[in-house]
């Protein structure tokens, strides 16, 4: 899970990047990466509550 996050970061600031030179569709995609890595950053907190009640 942690990879994914990681990956997804990666993705954001190079489309971050593009948006800044003035890539229009560059600012799509890095709000659909900034989705994701919510998503992703809510799934390890699931996982680690998870973890930590079983315990």
């Amino acid at each position: 899970m942690l990879d994914a996050l990681i990956n997804e970061v990666e993705v954001l600031k190079a489309e971050y990047e593009k948006f800044q030179r003035g890539n229009k569709s560059a600012g799509t995609r890095a709000r659909k990466s900034l989705q994701n890595i919510k998503k992703f950053a809510q799934d390890i907190r699931v996982a680690i509550q998870e973890t930590k009640s079983a315990e």
